[in-house]
This record gives C-alpha cells, sequence and structure tokens, in this order.
C-alpha cells in the first residue's frame, strides 16, 4: 500500500509538470507558467500535509522522489554558476565594456548593496520593536537546543577572524580550486580572477594585437556555448519551482509556524518593506518599478522557492540583461550579490535577532546608541560574511557576538528558518539586481528601451 501511495504522489506531481509543458506548447509566456507553478506547488503540498503525518514515510519517500526534479534543477544551475561568471566577465573585457571603469562599477555595486543592507537593518529593527518580538517568548525544545549548540560550535570557528583575514580570503590564492566552489568565497574570487586576466588582455591588445584578436575570439565562441546552456537549464524553470514548492510546502511543520507566527508575520512585513524601498530606488531613477516585477517575477519566485542565490545567479544575471544591464555590470552585481550586502540574510534577519535577545541579558533597544550601533554593525558585518561563509547564520553569529549577545538563542526560531529564508533569498536577489540597474543608471550605460520592452521568452 505504500508503494502505491508513493507511486500515485509522483503521478500526480508529473501530471501537473505535463499541464505546465502543455501551456509552452500553447506559448503562455515563461512568467506565467513560473507563477503558474508556484502556486500548483503551493496547493498540492498542502494538499499532501493533509493527508498525511509530516513524519509520515510516505511522504518522505514522495518528496524525495520530487528532488529528482526540484534538486537536480539547483545542481544543473549551480553547476554553470562558475563558467557562466568567469567567461561573462571576460567577455565584458574583450567587448571593451569595462576598460577604465572596473573600479568604479565594482564599488558603485559594492557601495548599494552595502548602503541597502543598512536600510534593511533598520527596517529589521523597526518591524522587531513594532511586533514586540522578544526571545524570552520563545519555546525551548529538544529540536532549538540542537540548533543553539550548533551556533555555538560554529561560531567557536568563525569568532577570531579578524577583518583582514576576511578580506584576505576573497583573493584567488588557487584559482582551480575556486572553480570548483570549494570556499565561501570562491564566486568573488573567480571575479577577481577573471577581472586580472581581463585586465592582462587589455594589456596584451595595446602590444599584440593578433594575439589578444585570437583571445578575443575564443572567449567569444566559449560564451555564446555558456550562454546556450544557461537558456537550455532555465527553460526548466517552472519544473523545479513546481518540486521544489511542492516539498517545502508538504514538509513544513505547520503547527511550529502557527506558534512563532508573529515572528514570521514580522519577518515578512520587514521584507515587503524592503522590496518596496528597491522599488522606490528603481523610482527615483526613473525608471518604470511594474517593468522591474514583471520581469523579475521568474528569478524571485525560484530564490523564494529553492532558498538558494548561488542557484538563482544565472536567471539574476539573464533578468537584469533583459533590464537593460550591460553583460558586465550585471554579472558583477549578480557575483557580488551572492556574499556581500545581502538585504535579507545579512541585513534584515540579524538586526530583529538582536533587538529581541536583547531584553535577555538587560539591554534596552530602543536607545539611539543600540540602534545606531546595530545598523553600523550589520553594515560593516555584511562585508564580512563573505570571509566566513556568508548566509544568514554566519550574519547573525558575527552581529550577535558583535553586540555582545548570546548567539545560541538565534536557535529557538529553526522551526521557521526554512519559511523565511525563502523570503531573505528573494529578497536578497532582488537587492543584487537592485544594485546592477542603480550602477548601470547612474552611469549611463543602462539600455532603457531594452528595459522597457516587452519579456522575452527563453529561446
Amino acid at each position: 500500500m505504500t508503494v502505491f501511495l508513493i507511486v500515485v504522489n509522483i503521478a500526480v506531481l508529473l501530471l501537473i509538470a505535463g499541464s505546465l509543458y502543455y501551456l509552452q506548447k500553447k506559448q503562455v509566456s515563461f512568467s506565467k507558467r513560473v507563477f503558474t507553478a508556484l502556486a500548483a506547488g503551493i496547493i498540492w503540498g498542502l494538499i499532501l500535509q493533509f493527508i498525511y503525518e509530516p513524519s509520515s514515510s510516505v511522504l518522505t519517500h514522495s518528496t524525495d522522489w520530487y528532488s529528482i526534479i526540484g534538486g537536480g534543477y539547483v545542481k544543473l544551475l549551480q553547476m554553470v554558476v562558475m563558467p557562466l561568471v568567469f567567461v561573462s566577465i571576460l567577455s565584458a573585457f574583450t567587448k571593451l565594456k569595462l576598460t577604465n571603469n572596473v573600479g568604479k562599477i565594482s564599488g558603485s555595486v559594492i557601495g548599494i548593496l552595502i548602503g541597502t543592507t543598512a536600510i534593511a537593518a533598520a527596517i529589521g529593527i523597526a518591524a522587531a520593536l513594532s511586533f514586540n518580538l522578544e526571545a524570552v517568548h520563545l519555546s525551548n525544545g529538544s529540536a532549538e537546543a540542537a540548533r543553539a549548540a550548533e551556533l555555538q560550535t560554529t561560531f567557536e570557528t568563525v569568532k577570531d577572524k579578524t577583518l583582514p583575514q576576511q578580506v584576505l580570503d576573497l583573493l584567488p590564492a588557487n584559482p582551480f580550486l575556486d572553480f570548483t566552489g570549494a570556499r565561501p568565497t570562491s564566486t568573488i574570487a573567480v571575479v577577481i580572477f577573471a577581472a586580472i586576466i581581463g585586465a592582462a588582455y587589455l594589456g596584451v591588445k595595446r602590444k599584440q594585437e593578433e594575439h589578444a584578436a585570437l583571445f578575443a575570439s575564443f572567449v567569444d565562441a566559449i560564451h555564446s556555448i555558456v550562454m546556450r546552456v544557461v537558456t537550455l537549464i532555465l527553460r526548466l524553470t517552472p519544473y523545479g519551482v513546481l518540486a521544489l514548492m511542492t516539498k517545502t510546502v508538504a514538509l513544513s511543520n505547520l503547527d511550529a509556524i502557527a506558534k512563532l507566527g508573529k515572528f514570521v508575520v514580522a519577518s515578512y512585513v520587514a521584507l515587503a518593506l524592503m522590496f518596496v524601498i528597491h522599488l522606490l530606488f528603481i523610482a527615483f531613477s526613473g525608471l518604470n518599478p511594474l517593468t522591474y516585477i514583471r520581469k523579475a517575477i521568474p528569478v524571485l519566485s525560484f530564490a523564494f522557492t529553492s532558498r538558494t542565490s548561488a542557484g538563482a545567479l544565472p536567471l539574476n544575471i539573464s533578468t537584469q540583461k533583459s533590464l537593460g544591464v550591460p553583460e558586465g555590470i550585471a554579472n558583477f552585481a549578480g557575483s557580488f550579490g551572492l556574499t556581500i550586502g545581502q538585504n535579507g540574510c545579512a541585513g534584515i534577519y540579524p538586526a530583529m535577532l538582536a533587538v529581541m535577545i536583547a531584553p535577555s541579558v538587560g539591554v534596552n533597544p530602543m536607545t539611539p546608541s543600540f540602534i545606531l550601533s546595530l545598523i553600523v554593525i550589520v553594515a560593516i558585518s555584511s562585508f564580512g560574511i563573505a570571509g566566513v561563509g556568508g548566509g544568514a547564520t554566519f550574519a547573525a553569529l558575527l552581529v550577535l557576538s558583535s553586540m555582545n549577545l548570546p548567539v545560541a538563542l538565534a536557535g529557538l526560531l529553526i522551526s521557521v528558518e526554512p519559511l523565511i529564508d525563502m523570503g531573505r533569498t528573494a529578497l536578497n536577489v532582488s537587492g543584487a539586481m537592485t544594485a546592477g540597474i542603480l550602477t548601470s543608471k547612474a552611469r549611463k550605460e543602462l539600455d532603457t528601451s531594452v528595459y522597457h520592452s516587452p519579456v522575452q521568452e527563453l529561446e
């Protein structure tokens, strides 16, 4: 009977996937298919929640099979991240898009990422105070205790790492190792390595034009192939979103989410407000924010479902290019956005945790000195997390330890972490794309005709 139920569950998912393929044949737009897949995944996941217990072996084995589609799609995207970043940045150099502006462009992108993270921290503080969130009100079960111990152990491995050491971690001592993604800072290291080769190419071009032309032709050919691989993988986005969303919803602990409902609501209010800030920045730059939303829906839906900024990078860069951002700037913004200035994971989340935990050690989180110190530390740490692995966990560890607050209390939110992380990841990706758009607009390199053009379907 168990095997039969598993087969039925798999068959239903495949039937829904078949419906998405039918919509593709009917030439329904890519964005609509992604949104349909997201909605279908939520509905089917809730149905599975209603039919089975969260610990049911049928549900566990069914979602394990779903991972072939969802997890497989994420792995394919991660497979192409390093080649895409490296070849695209090199291609930008060979096409003379970045010749004398590398420092200015990268500085602008990083500045916007860190600046928006500081704003995100302020919003997180306001949300935590408005909803009166305090860690002392949270329950401490066995799962929470285990998570607290894990955080404390992780903290011991990173607490002594200084800022200069974090900066050194960004450099590509062994670029071939970084191409494997072995280090948390591998993506930025590959960006730096590509920029160094690009600078060398410009030097060779001035003295040996024939060699430079041969190299440029080779890079162009490789770039075309890599981009075609990216396009082929992105075609699978609706199916990947469907499987990922179904598994996430089906395995969510709804009881625990209900108990921590106030924190979940406060988090999403803060995330939504920060997304509105992104839209306001885009509007103030003279662009239509509704156009941004329309074109960004597929990548934001994927980021929300998959909870991986790295996996969303190919779609992130593709979306920026569809918004008129030059290729080189899109790659800088997307790549730096993976580990620097993450508005959700490194901005809102650690700020909210600090405000929640402060009263437990007798600190008043409403004092101006506490709030100002927290915003500054969050902004600095949003750059520092690149040296210790990135992500919400490391951001929280660095911020809480810098504020002399107990890190173990962050483990009390383990039951709602997946749900919150979905929104955080989507906001991280939006922040990276916003940095690319604003940098391009400020440098007068944004192609506004492309920005306002209709959404192009993947070929």
